[in-house]
């Protein structure tokens, strides 16, 4: 049998957390080795952003994230900010831009900050294997061994950035809760997160006809509030809002959502029935909402063709309708479609500022496979950029 490949630090994973972990570790002068299952590094930076990467926001701050410990993000959020990661990307010259809302994106593609980070990680001098399996791994008084397709690869510290199991076709698992439930550590259950949501069969049927219909909104729950653009879909609601609120929203929730924010629909449907008496429903109210929308709010409760047959308590009808539809999903389109995982190792095992397991000398969790989990907009992103730059600190 061969010797076994020996390092001061494995990486497992070589997406956003575990590269930026790894160039930091390997400034340091640590001798890195990222192992990686797929056969290329990074695929959801790749297709993130249609493929232009949402690296960072402008706007982070502690508030953009879940988690059951809401303060654990605090120090590594301030220890590695989204301007030093700008900073990074400015001295590569990639050229980007901001969206909305804070998003940054890359004016070109993102293999720029693939290729970015991997250059970052080549002069640190940090070894990537690639396609490589894992078979096992112990932990004995020298530190931890791992059994690969490869062969053994040792080191004294270990550290699993290896994601949730959202987006499965690029090869995301569950592998990390593992690894923490080898070692004893808790597991905050994981669920899909920043995903579409569905309707049941019924209201499906009845909805079918809006798919593609897209329309700002205002939407509610939980006591947490979005307003973002929110889009129909043949399966039920996707867009921004509803991807936002799907992280906070559970089995038998109710979700409200105003389609006409900052209108008063009530009193500018009254002032249509003075002013244009002999128009329907359906035509007045698409001068506040998209034409397929207007017909399907005025089809679905109320059959009265004039708006001028309409009593007030109609028209207050209608705007509830419009300003207040409470509708409660089936469920979400599950992993498959969802671009994070919620959940995750639980922060009260691990230090939130070097994110080594308390009871576990030289093992550390960084990036998505921990219960921190950020809003749409580049906020995973920098998630994985700071948790990964405080562990490659301190490894």
């Amino acid at each position: 049998m061969k010797p076994p490949l020996v390092y001061d630090v494995l990486v497992l994973g070589a997406g956003a957390a575990g590269l930026m972990c790894a160039r930091v570790a390997g400034s340091r002068g640590r001798s890195v080795c990222i192992i990686e299952q797929a056969k290329r590094p990074a695929e959801k930076i790749r297709i993130s952003g249609g493929g232009r990467c949402n690296f960072t926001n402008l706007h982070t701050t502690p508030a953009n994230f879940l988690s059951r410990n809401p303060h654990f993000c605090k120090s590594a959020l301030s220890g590695f900010t989204q301007h030093d990661f700008i900073a990074l990307v400015e001295t590569y010259g990639i050229a980007f831009h901001e969206k909305t809302l804070g998003q940054l994106f890359c004016d070109d593609s993102s293999q720029q900050i693939i290729d970015m980070l991997l250059d970052e990680c080549g002069k640190a001098a940090v070894t990537l294997h690639l396609n490589t399996k894992i078979s096992s791994i112990t932990k004995g008084d020298d530190g931890f061994r791992v059994m690969t397709d490869r062969g053994e690869m040792c080191a004294r510290s270990l550290v699993v950035a290896t994601g949730g199991p959202s987006i499965p076709k690029m090869g995301s698992s569950g592998f990390g809760y593992k690894v923490a439930e080898q070692f004893g550590l808790k597991i905050v259950p994981p669920r899909a997160g920043l995903v579409p949501l569905t309707f049941d069969e019924a209201l499906l049927a009845r909805s079918k006809d809006l798919a593609g219909v897209s329309v700002d909104t205002v939407i509610a729950c939980n006591g947490t509030t979005f307003d973002e653009a929110m889009l129909f879909t043949h399966r039920g609601l996707s867009g921004p809002a509803i991807l936002q609120i799907s992280s906070y929203w559970r089995d038998g929730d109710v979700i409200q959502i105003d389609m006409a924010p900052g209108i008063d629909v009530f009193a500018a449907l009254k002032e249509m029935r003075r002013d244009h008496p002999r128009q329907e429903l359906a035509t007045a109210l698409t001068r506040l909402l998209p034409s397929r929308l207007a017909q399907w709010i005025a089809e679905t409760d109320h059959k009265t063709a004039r708006i001028a047959d309409m009593p007030d308590r109609q028209l207050q009808a209608v705007a509830d309708a419009v300003k207040s539809w409470k509708v409660t999903p089936r469920g979400t389109e599950g992993y498959r479609t969802a671009e994070v995982t919620i959940g995750g190792v639980d922060t009260a095992e691990l230090s939130s500022k070097t994110f080594e397991a308390k009871s576990v000398p030289g093992l550390f969790f960084i990036g998505e496979v921990i219960d921190v989990t950020g809003h749409l907009g580049g906020f995973n992103f920098q998630w994985a950029w700071s948790s990964g730059f405080a562990a490659g600190q301190s490894v």
